[in-house]
């Protein structure tokens, strides 16, 4: 039975959520026994181990989608949840402000009446009757929590029909949909993916608000960090809990792992030393100690553990790369009145790691098949060199029938793979290289789970020998420690990476400068990874603000004496701008009250700073205008 084995803790009281003994396998697959632990008010934890491990199983359990085969999950009463699934369902016919809002909530339908008013300015009336139902209701909050929401994560068409949205577009209405009813325990399954790096910087904020509770799993090692105060840790059928974030887990695990290793050399000395002995009785001997044989046992079975787990091995050869790679001369690209890319120029040298950054729809994918030359740009053309061999690691996932077996899909491309220095491997030899056991080569590839899956996509991918390999998002579904094997071998990788990645620690590891979306067809070239981009985006908005002319008053012509009035619409921003001000104080005072806290965490404090700059320019542009209409006549 597993236990929660670190030792520097001690648990904190149960407040909303208690896991006791819960156990679930399928079939022989034993996913986990056993598990127990607790989740308080205000606590922020995330779930950290291997694809397959049962992570997704785990949330469902919690959630009471799948039955745990033992134990039991206790909720405080009257606590609601929200569940964020991988691929949550919602119904198609539906119109997205229908499906990010709660028809039951009296506030939320309010403002969806209200939305749907705005719509139509024209008809007076009806806009009227909505403004008045959500003042009588006090929903104005409610209506600027949802519209800020709806931005953020680019929501912007809420007549539009669930079923013409993308997988991606589906699971944003769905993040939406649940930090807009704010349950009292956020349960996110992989809440980043899909969202592009702004949304995601938005959200960690949003999440690290100390009203927040929840519990998820995630692969973004910066967002663990930003975000989580305790990780559990599942591996080996022990739950480790680490009170900190991703940087403390680190520092844990590594810890634990140096004892572990001089416990396990303590155990191989002791293991020769009783091997000797059991060896040299005689076998007629009838008086040997019985106890120390049994024992014998034990210390043969420490002797034999593995510490640290796994790691992926990759040394696959890779094709030589010729004097020419890939030219790309003025390409532009259009679709309708949208410009992706403007007269784009771009010549790829041996060993160049590029990352790309942007908006989601802003192009960045489009960009990589057209420099596969598997798209056609609008002007321009594509230049490739001869011996260019790409490796496409795409988010449409693996092309694998559902009922083939693991060890098919690598059979079907070769039997034998070539290595470095002329050595080869079995198909089965590759796949435990890639950290699929035995015991799993013949199992079908529907019983894979997601990570599974993009590992072995991945795997069919590289065994092909490319020398220059394109990666859309290919931190999506994939395991830490996968991410990290992955990572250490394109830090060693000869050939080119061109890569679109919302994981800031992958860029910040493999780029040597970013092609930046910034709309209209302009894409930036920065010299650097997006630490770099960062530091040169604050560099430049520090110069323009500098910049800026004197903000003393300027005198203004006299205005006449017949004041302009305030109409319906001045009238509503007025009221809004009001509310507005009185939140963003509120807020002001929170974030100066958490930055006197004295917090050490430099990555909270650098995030409230941020978000406190946000505040008061928020606030500044506020106050303007309420001057502004106040001069109006009610």
């Amino acid at each position: 039975m597993p236990t929660l084995a670190e030792t520097s803790f001690s648990l904190r009281p149960v407040n909303y959520l208690a896991l006791e003994d819960v156990s679930r396998s399928y079939g022989e697959r034993v996913l986990f026994t056993g598990l127990s632990f607790g989740l308080e008010k205000g606590q922020k934890m995330a779930l950290v181990a291997r694809n397959g491990s049962g992570k997704t199983s785990l949330m469902r359990i919690i959630m009471g989608i799948e039955p745990p085969e033992a134990g039991k999950v206790v909720f405080r009463n009257d606590i609601r949840i929200g569940y964020l699934e991988q691929e949550p369902i919602i119904d198609p016919q539906l119109k997205v402000i229908d499906a990010v809002l709660n028809p039951a909530d009296p506030m939320m339908e309010a403002v969806a009446a209200y939305e749907q008013a705005l719509e139509h300015p024209d008809d007076n009336e009806t806009l009227q009757a909505a403004f008045e139902r959500v003042d009588a209701l006090g929903a104005w909050y409610t209506e600027q929590r949802v519209t800020e929401i709806l931005h953020k994560l680019n929501i912007h068409d809420t007549d539009q029909l669930i079923g013409t949205l993308s997988g991606g577009q589906r699971r944003r209405v769905a993040l939406a949909r649940l930090l807009i009813d704010s349950p009292d325990i956020l349960l996110l399954d992989e809440p980043t993916n899909h969202l592009d790096i702004d949304m995601i910087e938005w959200l960690e904020g949003y999440l690290s608000r100390p009203e927040r509770t929840l519990l998820m799993v995630t692969h973004d090692r910066v967002f663990l960090d930003s975000v989580c105060d305790t990780i559990l840790e599942l591996e080996d059928g022990q739950l480790y809990r680490h009170r900190g974030n991703y940087s403390t887990y680190l520092e844990n695990k590594a810890h634990r792992e140096e004892v572990a290793d001089a416990n396990l050399e303590r155990a191989k000395n002791l293991y020769v030393r009783e091997l000797e002995w059991m060896r040299r009785q005689p076998k007629a001997r009838t008086t040997k100690s019985k106890s120390r044989v049994d024992a014998f046992v034990d210390v043969e079975a420490n002797a034999r553990k593995k510490v640290g787990g796994e790691s992926v091995q990759i040394d696959i050869n890779m094709e030589r790369l010729g004097a020419k790679v890939v030219e790309l001369h003025r390409i532009s690209k259009a679709y309708g009145s949208k410009v992706l890319m403007d007269k784009f120029d771009y010549k790829f040298k041996h060993g160049e790691r590029v990352g790309i950054v942007g908006a989601n729809g802003s192009g960045k994918s489009t960009l990589l098949t057209i420099a596969m030359g598997k798209m056609e740009p609008d002007t321009g053309k594509v230049v490739l060199g001869e011996t260019v061999k790409f490796g496409y690691f795409g988010q449409e996932g693996l092309k694998a029938a559902d009922d083939k077996k693991v060890i098919e899909v690598i059979q079907d491309i070769a039997e034998f793979i070539p290595l470095k220095k002329g050595k080869t491997l079995t198909a089965a030899q590759l796949l435990e290289r890639f950290l699929f056991p035995r015991n799993m080569h013949y199992n079908y590839v529907y019983k894979l789970s997601g990570g599974e899956r993009k590992r072995l996509y991945l795997l069919t991918v590289l065994m092909a020998n490319p020398n220059f390999l394109i990666l859309d998002e290919p931190t999506n579904d994939l395991d830490i420690l996968t991410i990290n094997v992955l990572e250490e071998f394109l830090e060693d990788y000869p050939g080119c990476l061109l890569v679109v990645t919302h994981d800031r620690h992958f860029l910040n590891k493999l780029s040597d400068h970013l092609f930046v979306f910034e709309g209209n067809g302009k894409i930036r070239d920065i010299n650097g990874n997006y630490n770099d981009y960062l530091r040169i985006m604050r560099e430049e908005k520090g110069a323009a603000k500098e910049s800026k002319p004197s903000t003393a008053p300027i005198e203004r012509p006299a205005q006449p004496d017949v004041k302009k009035k305030m109409g319906f619409k001045e009238k509503r921003e007025f009221e809004q701008l009001e509310k507005d001000m009185a939140w963003l104080e509120g807020r002001k005072k929170e974030l100066a009250d958490l930055m006197n806290s004295g917090e050490t965490d430099h990555t909270r404090l650098l995030a409230w700073a941020t978000e406190m700059e946000r505040v008061v320019a928020d606030l500044d542009r506020c106050t303007d205008r309420w001057l502004e209409l106040s001069e109006l006549e009610d």
